[in-house]
C-alpha cells in the first residue's frame, strides 16, 4: 500500500481539471474563427478560400449593404480563412467550446454599407473595399495626379468602367483615323510637289 502511494505522488496527476478549470491547448491550435468587423473589408476572399462554404456573403444593392455570416456548424477549423484575408480580420483562435442550444445560435452575422459609384452613384461594392484599394493604388502612383486617377478608378462601378474603355477604344480610333488621313495627305501633297518639279522646264 505505502509503496503504491509513493508511486502515486511520484507520479502525480494523470488526468486535467478541465470542465473545472480552462483547458490549455497547445500552440497555434485550430479553433473558433474569430472575426472583427472593424477590420473586415467585405472582399469576400474568405467566402472563396473556405472548403466547406461555412463563410458566406449576401449582397443587398437594394438596401446598400452586403453581410457577412459564418456558421459554426459547418466550419472546419482549417484555417483557409485566415489565410486568404488581407486585413487579417479572422483568425483561428484557442477556443474550441461551440455547444449551443439552438442551431441559429451557430451562425454569426456583420453587416457592411456599399459605396456607391463615382460615376454613376450605384451601389457597387463595400465602402470599406473601396477605400483599401484606393490607399493601395495611392501608394502605387508616382505622382498626385496619377493618385487621384488611380482612387477615381477605385470607386467606379464596372459597368461605368467598361463604358468608359469603350469611349476611349472609339477615340483612340478615330485619332488613329485621322492620322491615318493626315499622312496619306501629305504623301499626296509630296507626289504632286515632285510632278511639279519634274514637269518644270
Amino acid at each position: 500500500m505505502l509503496k503504491l502511494l509513493k508511486e502515486i505522488l511520484r507520479t502525480g496527476e494523470a488526468t486535467v481539471k478541465y470542465p473545472f478549470a480552462p483547458m490549455e491547448v497547445c500552440k497555434d491550435f485550430r479553433g473558433k474563427p474569430e472575426h472583427r468587423a472593424a477590420d473586415c473589408i467585405a472582399c469576400a476572399a474568405c467566402t472563396v478560400a473556405c472548403p466547406a462554404n461555412a463563410i458566406q456573403m449576401e449582397t443587398d444593392t437594394a438596401a446598400g449593404t452586403r453581410t457577412w455570416s459564418i456558421n459554426y456548424g459547418r466550419c472546419v477549423f482549417c484555417g483557409r480563412c485566415e489565410e486568404s484575408c488581407p486585413t487579417g480580420a479572422i483568425r483561428l483562435s484557442a477556443d474550441f467550446e461551440l455547444a449551443v442550444g439552438s442551431k441559429a445560435d451557430l451562425t454569426r452575422k456583420a453587416v457592411f454599407t456599399l459605396a456607391g459609384c463615382a460615376c454613376c452613384g450605384k451601389p457597387f461594392a463595400p465602402a470599406k473595399e473601396v477605400d483599401y484599394v484606393a490607399r493601395l493604388l495611392g501608394q502605387t502612383a508616382r505622382s498626385e495626379e496619377e493618385a487621384d486617377r488611380l482612387r477615381l478608378t477605385a470607386a467606379t462601378c464596372p459597368a461605368c468602367k467598361r463604358a468608359q474603355d469603350v469611349h476611349q477604344i472609339a477615340c483612340m480610333g478615330i485619332a488613329r483615323q485621322m492620322d491615318a488621313g493626315h499622312s496619306e495627305a501629305g504623301h499626296s501633297e509630296a507626289g504632286h510637289s515632285a510632278k511639279e518639279r519634274e514637269t518644270t522646264p
